[in-house]
């Protein structure tokens, strides 16, 4: 069996930490985005594709792919030090701010003035989650065989309101097939 290739570089915990905590405190509306734009677009330590395979690892995994996500590359970067220190940074600001918005909507949430304050943040989130998924699904342009598991899977669950389960159980050997197709030509 073939050993996987060391990680190019080491990150301390502190700088793994630094960039997470503030990806999680830029974050409304999905901390996705800004986890990307630390990583692959500021900080360079990831290239599109190699974020888009290690979010489809950790979108595999049971538990939030986010917190996956830094857990994983904390790990490949600093060891357990630094999937501690990234998820402790991801979630630390998060949860102190999410506690105190959620005891200020429990008091005022019933006012129209946050009802409408709460309609308008979720035209934003749509926004943030469509422009994410378009930077993710841009490397995949120049693999055919990608997009057509994107398609199937965008069809699968979105048009088609499918079983998450039963299509993760269809769509994940299907790609690993066509992956493995293309290796080989």
């Amino acid at each position: 069996m073939q050993q996987p290739e060391a990680f190019p570089f080491r990150l301390s915990a502190f700088a793994l930490f630094r960039a997470f905590f503030r990806a999680g405190l830029m974050g409304f509306g999905g901390v996705l985005p800004m986890i990307r734009r630390v990583m692959v677009e500021e900080r360079r330590w990831q290239t599109p594709a190699e974020f888009n395979e290690l979010l489809a690892l950790c979108q595999f995994l049971p538990g939030a792919n986010v917190a996956n996500l830094a857990v994983i590359f904390g790990s490949r970067v600093c060891g357990v030090r630094g999937s501690v220190a990234a998820l402790v940074g991801l979630l630390g600001a998060p949860i102190g701010i999410v506690l105190a918005i959620g005891t200020a909507y429990g008091r005022y949430g019933n006012l129209p003035p946050v009802r409408h304050l709460v309609t308008g943040l979720s035209a934003g989130a749509a926004g943030l989650v469509l422009a994410t998924a378009i930077k993710i699904a841009l490397p995949l342009r120049a693999s055919p065989r990608g997009l057509a598991v994107a398609a199937a899977s965008f069809a699968a669950l979105g048009v088609f309101r499918l079983p998450f389960l039963f299509s993760l159980c269809v769509l994940v050997p299907a790609s690993i097939a066509l992956a493995g197709w293309s290796i080989r030509e």
